[in-house]
């Protein structure tokens, strides 16, 4: 595919959602003629301010913060091939988030505290699934409110 029809198609999926570099580089290798190609045009569209690791990143955490912990986010963003610099930056931001938005997941599959040890795993096991730390964990299941 020549320059022009892989800058549309690459404008195209950014136009849907945000992309990272390493994710529009899988999308578009088989549409490419040469990886130079491919490079040149990811540069491009970084250097325009069209491609951006760190807003790519916003987004994920945006979309994910309500109802997953920052442990399932971090992996998320590792997948999507965000730098780890990048990633703990984002991550940072929201960290004094993560315990109101635990007790708000707990709290629409909860409607008490755990009365037994067995009861207390579940709604552990649960809130671990969805990626929060266990030192949060600990803190909703002993919260009051």
């Amino acid at each position: 595919m020549s320059g022009p029809d892989l800058r549309a198609r690459a404008l195209a999926l950014l136009g849907r959602r945000e992309h990272t570099r390493h994710e529009l580089a899988r999308k578009l290798a088989g549409h490419a003629e040469t990886p130079e190609t491919l490079d040149a045009l990811l540069e491009t569209l970084s250097e325009e301010g069209l491609l951006s690791d760190a807003r790519a990143a916003e987004a994920v955490l945006r979309v994910r913060s309500g109802r997953h912990g920052l442990l399932r986010i971090r992996q998320e963003l590792q997948q999507r091939g965000v730098p780890e610099d990048v990633a703990a930056s984002a991550l940072e931001t929201a960290r004094g988030e993560e315990l109101a938005s635990a007790r708000q997941v707990w709290s629409k599959k909860f409607s008490h505290l755990p009365a037994n040890a067995e009861e207390r795993a579940r709604q552990g096991r649960y809130l671990q699934n969805r990626g929060f730390s266990l030192s949060v964990i600990q803190q909703v299941l002993r919260s009051e409110d």
